[in-house]
Parts: C-alpha cells; sequence; structure tokens
C-alpha cells in the first residue's frame, strides 16, 4: 500500500467533519473565526433538519443529501512510499533433511551452538548400506567376467559360424537347406575328389625304405593295362607280412583320373625298377563330409550338389545374431551393476549427514543412540533432525501491487517497525525485486526482498514486522486533497472553485450551485494527496462533494 508523510507550511482549523491533515479550511483572520464557526454550525444543524425531516415524511433516501467540503491547496512536503508486511527470517536455514533411517552414532553438536559448513552433524548407522554395496561390487565382478567371456568366445563363434569346404571336389549332396535349424555335429555335405585317385599297394619292405614321398611312380590298371603317370603320396611307417610270408610295407599313390577310373577299379603300382608284391582297389582323391560346428539358424548356403569347390571355401554361414545380443545383454548387465554399486556408494554418504552454512543451531531433535526415523513426522511431531540458522544478517518477503512494483528498485531505503517491539524503528535497504509474482482476483503481487541493517538483538526469527519502502521524495509541492480531484473521461481533471455569488462576505459557502469546475495539471501523487502542477495557486480553496449519510457520519 502507498502511504505518504507531509510536512504542511500552513497549519489552519479542520473543516467539519475532517481531520486537520486530510482537510484544511480556508486562511482567514482571527476576528472572523467565531462568525465561521457560528456559520458552519448553522449550516450543520439546518442539514440533520431537513435530513431528520425527509426521512420522517418518507421522502427522499438520506444518501441522496449533498455536502461540500473545503480544502486549501497549499505547498508541503511529499514523500511517496510504499508499505507491506511480513515475518523476519535469518539470511540463510538449513532444515536437516534425509529419507535414510538408522540409528545416530555421533551427533557432535549442541543446541545453542555454533557449527560451520561441513562440520558433521549425525552419522547414522549404515551397515545394511554397506553390505549392499559389498553385494553390488559381487554382482559387477560376475558380470563383467561373464561379458569378457563371451568376447573370448566370439572370435571362435565367429569361426564356427562360417561353413568351409573341408576338401577340393564337388558337392555330391547336400543334407540341409538354407533357413533349417541346425546342430552341432550334423552333416551339412558331401564332397567328392573324382578327379584324382588314390592307390594302395604293397612293396617288399627292402624296396619301400629306399622310397620317398612325391617320389614319381607309375600305376597299370587292371583288365585294361592301361599304365598311369603318378607319385607317392604316403608311405607306411610299419611293416607288414605280406603273401608268402615276405615282409611288405603298404605305399600309396596319388594319379589322376583319366576318366574311366572308379572306387571298383584296381592296379599294380611300380615305383623305378621296384614293382607293387599285389594289386590295390583304386580310391577317390578325396571323400570328405562337411559337419556344423555350431547349433542355430543356417543363414545362408552357396552352393548346391554338383558345384565343384575347393577345400576351406566358404560354402555358408550360421546367424551370429543370438551370439551379439547375448553379448549385448551381458555388456548392458555389466552397465546396470555399476550404476547400482554407484548408487549404493552415493547413498553412503546420506548417512553422514552434514551442515550446509555457518550459523547457530536452533534444533536439536536426535541424540546419540536414537532412531533418526522422519518417516513418521506425523506421529512424533518433530519434522527436522535439526534446525540451523545465520544469523549474521536478517531479512524478510513483503508483497507489492502490481501498479506499485515498477516504483520499487533495489538498495532503496526502508523504514521497520514491528509491534512486538514498541517505540523503535530499524532501517533496511530493498535486496531483491522477485518478478516471479502471483495473480488472484485479477490483481497480481510480486515479493520484495528487504534485508535489515546490521542485526538488531530486538528483532527475531518470526516476528511480524511493517515496511516503508520511501520510493520518492518529492520535496515541498502544491498538494490537495485526491477526493477533490475529477478526472474526466478525456483525461483531462478539474476541481471545485467558488465561482461569482457562492460565497458569502465572511467566504462561506452559501450557494453551490455557483461553484465553477476549473482544470488542473497533476503530477506525483499517493492515496491521500495530489500534486498539482498548474491550475491553481497555493491558498486557493477548493471544494470536495460528499453525500449525505458520508457527510453525516463525518460530523456525527
Amino acid at each position: 500500500m502507498e502511504t505518504t508523510e507531509r510536512k504542511q507550511e500552513v497549519q489552519s482549523p479542520s473543516a467539519p467533519g475532517k481531520q486537520a491533515a486530510k482537510a484544511p479550511k480556508v486562511p482567514i483572520p482571527k476576528k472572523k473565526k467565531k462568525w465561521l464557526k457560528r456559520i458552519v454550525t448553522l449550516v450543520i444543524v439546518v442539514a440533520v433538519i431537513v435530513l431528520v425531516l425527509r426521512a420522517c415524511s418518507g421522502g427522499t433516501n438520506l444518501t441522496s443529501t449533498v455536502a461540500y467540503l473545503p480544502s486549501t491547496a497549499q505547498m508541503q512536503d511529499l514523500v511517496v512510499s510504499v508499505s507491506g508486511t511480513g515475518a523476519i527470517e535469518p539470511l540463510h536455514s538449513y532444515r536437516v533433511t534425509t529419507l535414510v533411517r538408522g540409528e545416530v552414532l555421533e551427533a557432535p553438536f549442541e543446541e545453542g551452538g555454533t557449527v560451520h559448513k561441513g562440520d558433521l552433524l549425525f552419522r547414522i548407522d549404515s551397515t545394511d548400506v554397506e553390505t549392499a554395496i559389498e553385494q553390488a561390487r559381487l554382482s559387477l565382478e560376475t558380470a563383467r567376467l561373464n561379458y569378457q567371456q563371451l568376447l573370448k568366445n566370439q572370435a571362435d563363434s565367429q569361426k564356427n559360424a562360417t561353413v568351409t569346404a573341408t576338401a577340393s571336389g564337388v558337392i555330391t549332396e547336400l543334407y540341409v537347406d538354407e533357413g533349417d535349424m541346425v546342430s552341432a555335429g550334423a552333416p551339412i555335405a558331401d564332397i567328392l575328389d573324382r578327379d584324382n585317385m588314390k592307390l594302395t599297394v604293397p612293396f617288399h619292405s627292402a624296396d619301400a625304405a629306399a622310397f620317398y614321398i612325391g617320389q614319381p611312380a607309375t600305376v597299370t590298371v587292371d583288365g585294361t593295362l592301361e599304365t598311369i603317370s603318378g607319385s607317392i603320396d604316403s608311405i607306411a611307417a610299419t611293416d607288414s607280412v605280406g603273401p608268402g610270408g615276405t615282409l611288405v610295407r603298404n605305399v600309396t599313390l596319388l594319379v589322376p583320373n583319366p576318366g574311366a577310373l572308379s572306387d571298383t577299379s584296381s592296379g599294380t603300382a611300380a615305383v623305378g625298377t621296384a614293382s607293387s608284391a599285389a594289386s590295390g582297389t583304386f580310391e577317390y582323391g578325396e571323400s570328405k563330409q562337411v559337419v556344423a560346428k555350431t547349433s542355430g539358424e543356417l543363414e545362408s548356403l552357396t552352393v548346391r550338389e554338383g558345384d565343384r569347390v575347393t577345400e576351406d571355401q566358404v560354402i555358408g554361414a550360421f546367424d551370429q545374431t543370438d551370439m551379439e545380443t547375448q553379448i549385448q545383454n551381458a555388456a548392458i548387465q555389466v552397465q546396470n551393476a555399476e550404476l547400482t554399486l554407484r548408487n549404493a556408494q552415493d547413498s553412503l554418504e546420506d548417512y553422514s549427514i552434514t551442515s550446509t552454512i555457518d550459523g547457530t543451531v536452533i534444533e536439536k531433535n536426535y541424540e546419540v543412540g536414537d532412531t533418526l526415523d522422519t518417516s513418521n513426522a506425523s506421529t512424533t511431531g518433530i519434522a527436522y533432525p535439526a534446525v540451523i540458522y545465520d544469523m549474521s544478517a536478517l531479512t524478510f518477503d513483503i508483497s507489492v501491487n502490481e501498479l506499485d512494483i515498477n516504483k520499487i528498485q533495489v538498495g532503496q531505503e526502508v523504514e521497520i517497525t514491528a509491534s512486538a517491539v514498541e517505540g523503535q524503528t530499524f532501517t533496511g535497504k530493498v535486496d531483491k525485486v522477485n518478478i516471479n509474482g502471483t495473480t488472484a482476483n485479477g490483481s497480481t503481487n510480486y515479493p520484495v526482498t528487504v534485508l535489515v541493517d546490521g542485526t538488531p538483538e530486538e528483532l527475531k526469527p518470526g516476528m511480524n514486522v511493517s515496511a516503508r519502502i520511501v520510493v520518492e521524495d518529492a520535496g515541498n509541492v502544491l498538494c490537495v486533497p485526491v477526493e477533490t480531484v475529477s478526472r474526466g473521461e478525456n483525461g483531462t481533471s478539474t476541481v471545485l472553485v467558488a465561482g461569482p455569488g457562492a460565497l458569502d462576505e465572511q467566504g462561506a459557502l452559501i450557494d453551490p450551485s455557483k461553484l465553477e469546475a476549473r482544470e488542473v495539471t497533476l503530477g506525483r501523487s499517493d492515496d491521500a494527496y495530489v500534486e498539482i502542477l498548474s491550475g491553481l495557486e497555493a491558498g486557493e480553496t477548493v471544494y470536495s462533494r460528499v453525500q449525505g449519510s458520508s457527510f453525516m457520519s463525518m460530523v456525527g
């Protein structure tokens, strides 16, 4: 609420029913004062009689009676201010809160004592959370080992997931199709090398002892007596008993298939001058089966029966999505385990409560051995384990209406009074103007923070105070009461002044109909007075119109 402080230069008697500070009379000579009092009294008596008669006769309502009160335009000190109320608070406060529960092991502070930022207030038994931390560590280690093992197996898994030919030759049979689910060890394909034939025959042990791998040889096909050039592929390591009880050693020869040989053909061989001791049956150069090395879906198969392949050629692959999913899941498990451990370690800090400010302990509600538990505050009545105030400075907030908020600036002087400390006035300054207002009933109020000068011992936290913010000292200016000014719709302002025939010889108003409206220019104002910039001179009298019932209450 905006208020004002005034120092009048002209002291004049009050008009009937109006306080002297707000409705000064027109200055007149002392010799006319008695006559003026008699006239005013007469006017009041006549007005009362008229009102009573009208009320008794059931005539016009009392509120229809109009009276005019005079006021003098005069020079006075005008100080514009904005007022409000609030409650004293410490500069900072710390109300200890915690979500943990447990036995208080340490509480090294006392109520009324001083603590500093970072000082230990309560240490609470943390056995349960320490156990949880150890369990979280074990879970993390297990998750990491599982993840590392999967990564180690991934290379083998990728190798096993690739299907390769085990020999060079022709795919004679496929046992699976693309998209089939295959178990580890199941046959995938048969590979047969028909281009090359092997013939294993016995040679006398003495002759074979001189042979070597890759040595040229000549093979004679039984029946056709066709000769084929070849070479020694392998030599048995030991001797065996051959026909007639002689010692022989088996030698395997590798020869190209001219096209007519099969696994039912037979023949003999010669290496240099040595001939085999007996004939043998031809075998195909390679006859291998490709088997699955892992289980899963055969995602691709790039060969068909009859296709020719070379050894180690990739002919298919298993879907590795499952392995990748396992690795991804294992990585997520590691992350979750790390998060669980961090949360457990962070929660351990909650069991050591420290002060966040320097200050004085106002409340201490738990001692060593007590079970600290704020969840049942509604039952125990203990809202906070401890309360600390920083009393190095005092502050309070007031609510300022939107019509006045633009007048408030940081640093403005504030006069402070408290009903609990009668007869004393304190000072302060505007510390903060908050633009986060609260709107109710179409009007918005903004919180303004005031910082009290010094640290008065008389002011205690919680005390209600009244604040008066001096927003402008207008100095000594020409003023009239605000109720004497009428504002028009076109923005003009007027006051009523006496025209010819309105006053009698003693200056009393005798004919209100001859009052005239004079346009004036207004300046600064508050709830009681308004500054006149032009249109009036000091000492002139202006009149305010008052309804009868209001007038009677003023003079009653």
